[in-house]
């Protein structure tokens, strides 16, 4: 196994049908490879950080996920209880429509509140959801993370038909430079695929596949 290709990892899994036994799995599996995180949604939080409480691995959970339309309101509210139930890092969606409508300071806001509230407290990463936008809104959205003080930009929640590309990558980080983290999510489910988003500019994989990519084997899954 890869040590460091497993710190790169968040073993995820956010799929609505996702029985308690899963999430229980997933725990059992991010202690024994040593990955980054698991990241589950919010309900799980509290039940993660008490499985994974004496050890490295961190919980991740998502905000306004999956469609990024919840109110900053809302988003606020999800953070502060995803960190009072134990979650460190938290993946925000921005808000899609009013990126297309080119209202960027409203999606400016949106991130900062996000960041705000978890300042000190919880690494935020913000998902863009690079398979409904243009190039030039990919660059936008990359832009505006990063002057709203998000620790990652990251690609897609895995649920709007489409993940990760090498290409997406590249451009993302070409966009933040070189200090802000970059979170390939979606679509990498193999040890090349890997290693491929990671050349592109990646520091951290969100994938359900997280045991073959550090195996060398192929998962099955979409996310």
């Amino acid at each position: 196994m890869e040590q460091d290709l497993a710190k790169m990892i968040d073993h995820t899994q956010l799929k609505p049908d996702t029985p308690k036994a899963k999430i229980t799995e997933i725990c059992k599996e991010a202690k024994e490879y040593d990955f980054m995180s698991v990241c589950v949604n919010p309900y799980w939080v509290e039940y993660c950080s008490e499985l994974l409480k004496d050890t490295h691995v961190k919980v991740c959970t998502v905000i306004g996920f999956p469609l990024g339309a919840t109110t900053t309101e809302t988003k606020i509210f999800e953070t502060r209880q995803a960190i009072e139930n134990g979650a460190t890092e938290v993946d925000m969606v921005i808000n899609v429509g009013e990126l297309k409508s080119g209202n960027t300071e409203v999606v400016k806001a949106d991130i900062e509140a996000v960041v705000s509230e978890a300042k000190g407290k919880a690494l935020v990463k913000v998902i863009i959801e690079t398979s409904l936008l243009t190039d030039e809104e990919k660059v936008a959205a990359s832009q505006l993370t990063k002057e709203s003080g998000a620790d990652f930009v990251k690609t897609s929640t895995g649920f709007s038909g489409g993940g990760a590309s090498v290409e997406d990558v590249s451009l993302m980080r070409k966009t933040v430079g070189p200090d802000l983290g970059v979170k390939a999510s979606g679509g990498v489910r193999d040890y090349d695929g890997a290693r491929a988003v990671i050349e592109a500019g990646a520091t951290r994989i969100g994938a359900s596949a997280g045991i073959a990519i550090i195996s060398g084997g192929k998962g099955s899954s979409d996310y």
